[in-house]
């Protein structure tokens, strides 16, 4: 039994490791058919600092992408984090198949410098429901996103927020990204709203692409008054600035008329950074104050009842991908998103298409498998490994007591009429084979009957035996039945363990796996089926496992255990024919003296 249980060990560890090779290789899901990988890597964007969770902008077009197999609206794309299970929520801004181009949003956990990651982008599935999460695409602290993608009327809000522009403007179709805002001296209206207050002291970041038309004095791109409170942001003849309640700060260099220029400004922990394409422009040591009125981006107005302040000038040109955030957002994500999002971009970088080659769906639960699951699996494994081997050594010991034991019946009812001490001769002969005298728990019974007699008539000195010694002999019979049933029960408590413990450690495995599973979908912002299903699948195998040991551990105990039963009812049966053909022999004085007990 222990080199089957090695062998069984040896072969599980192949296993195992053939699984950890298909984990590495396999696919998310069957159902989609192509995969692209997208290697992210800020060092090759020339960018040192980290920017942590950023949503990353991906341009597909025909140089990088077979629209091929795809659903014409991209309804089947889904972007699949480096560990190769976690669905990362995306914002589709634009995807036009018959042209071949597509513009869309993706939410990275974490954009960190040294080694570059890589995420998957899977599609072809004409099944695929539309993901559910594109306003999860940016983090919650963005309360404002606007791409200009609409067709007509005021731009929306992207975000969850629902913070919508109030007026309409002009669109162009030469943006940084896509299609853009036309400002001609009408600023971009955004309504207060709870989401967009800033308390005293508090913190927010704008940023956008812009491209002045012309350059003049006092050009606001971001200016925002409330009562006596004041801030606003933006060129002065080209030179950037940031005024706080009427302080200001400045930049040395002057953007260009006609250029396209990201401008961003971060304020919070008693500081205003203005960044000019990714670069600190101008810095200022002032606390934010309370803010709680519309937001103006590309204008400036006083509101009803201030002080009379001469406020900025409008701003012309076109204005891109305008942002909000209600936190002071770090100079590596302002970096990342200038990086990430020029035309030319060296931080996303695209492999070649791959194409699923009928990976199963079992494949794909065991890629989704976390650590804790395949803890719970080895230990499975380890049980069921340990009742198979019981279960086969048992098999073979109780065959070949059946075995014997029949073949030792035949020749007991065989010497029926003949003395008792007959069987001796037939083995002395080699009538009775060593495979019966070595198994039989029968042979072992009448052999020690046997010794038994032989005792009580050298010690009487006479062939005949009394009631008593009669009693004593059946009760050591009794006792070696007893020990032979022992011997048959023995490591029998371990495959009632396994049936009765198995299915609980399964449970505990596809409990932890589902707490894990809302876990991640909580902190990655992800609630979509795509999202959780492979891990519940991955957790559910746990149970499936449990299972999967006890259920043949459970047949196989009742066979082994009717067996068992069946060759103690042998036992007891031919301790009661043995003992009474003694008694009789004994008193008919047919009883002869015993001279040996062989075997």
């Amino acid at each position: 039994m222990q080199r089957v249980l090695t062998l069984l060990l040896l072969l599980l560890g192949i296993a195992m490791s053939g699984a950890s090779s298909a984990q590495e290789s396999s696919w998310w899901q069957a159902d989609w058919k192509y995969r692209k990988p997208i290697t992210l890597d800020l060092a090759a964007a020339k960018l040192s600092s980290d920017a942590g969770r950023a949503t990353v902008l991906v341009r597909l077009h025909s140089a990088n992408f077979a629209f091929d197999g795809v659903a014409l609206d991209g309804a089947d794309l889904r972007f699949i984090g480096s560990d190769g299970r976690t669905v990362l929520n995306h914002q589709i801004e634009q995807f036009d198949a018959a042209l071949g181009m597509a513009t869309i949003w993706v939410d990275v956990p974490a954009l960190r410098t040294g080694a570059a990651q890589s995420i998957w982008l899977y599609y072809g599935n004409a099944n695929a429901p539309a993901p559910a999460s594109a306003q999860l695409a940016f983090d919650p602290d963005y309360v404002a996103v606007f791409h200009f993608a609409d067709a007509d009327g005021a731009p929306r809000d992207t975000t969850a927020y629902g913070n919508h522009a109030r007026n309409a403007v002009a669109l162009v179709d030469d943006g940084v990204i896509g299609r853009a805002a036309s400002l001609q001296g009408e600023a971009l209206a955004i309504p207060a709203s709870p989401s967009l207050a800033v308390a005293q002291g508090g913190a927010l970041t704008f940023s956008a692409w812009i491209r002045p038309d012309q350059l003049g004095a006092n050009q606001a791109v971001y200016a925002r008054r409330d009562g006596g409170n004041a801030l606003v942001a933006g060129l002065d003849a080209g030179v950037p600035f940031v005024t706080v309640n009427g302080v200001r700060a400045s930049g040395s260099a002057a953007v260009t008329a006609g250029q396209r220029t990201h401008f961003a400004l971060s304020a919070g922990s008693g500081q205003v950074v203005l960044y000019i394409n990714g670069s600190e422009a101008a810095r200022l040591e002032a606390a934010l104050p309370a803010l709680d009125s519309d937001v103006l981006v590309g204008g400036d107005a006083l509101p009803a009842g201030a002080a009379p302040v001469q406020p900025a000038n409008a701003f012309t040109g076109m204005i891109d991908e305008v942002r909000l955030s209600k936190v002071a957002r770090s100079a590596g994500l302002i970096q990342a998103d200038v990086a990430g999002q020029m035309a030319d971009a060296k931080l996303v970088a695209f492999g070649a298409d791959e194409q699923s080659e009928g990976v199963s769906h079992f494949g794909f639960i065991l890629k989704a498998m976390p650590v804790d699951a395949w803890v719970v699996v080895a230990v499975l494994s380890l049980m069921l490994l340990a009742s198979w081997a019981i279960m086969l050594g048992k098999g073979r010991y109780f065959g070949a007591v059946e075995k014997a034991n029949a073949s030792f019946t035949d020749h007991y009812r065989s010497a029926a009429g003949q003395p008792i001490t007959h069987l001796t001769d037939l083995a002395a002969s080699g009538q009775v084979t060593r495979d019966v005298q070595d198994n039989s728990t029968l042979w072992r019974l009448y052999r020690i009957a046997l010794n038994e007699v032989k005792g009580r008539q050298a010690h009487t000195g006479t062939a005949r035996l009394s009631d008593s010694a009669i009693g004593a002999i059946r009760a050591t019979l009794d006792a070696e039945v007893t020990r032979q049933s022992e011997r048959m029960a023995k490591r029998m408590n371990w495959l009632s363990t396994t049936i009765e413990g198995a299915p609980y450690v399964g449970l505990f495995g596809t409990v932890i796996g589902i707490m894990l599973v809302f876990a991640v979908a909580a902190m990655a912002g992800a609630v979509d089926i795509n999202s959780v299903a492979p891990g519940m699948a991955a957790a559910l195998l746990c149970t499936a496992a449990g299972l999967g040991v006890a259920i043949p551990a459970l047949f196989g105990y009742n066979w082994l255990a009717a067996r068992a039963e069946a060759i103690g009812a042998d036992m007891s049966i031919f301790v009661d024919e043995f003992s009474a053909r003694l008694a009789e022999e004994s008193e008919d004085g047919k009883l002869a003296l015993a001279t040996a007990a062989r075997g």
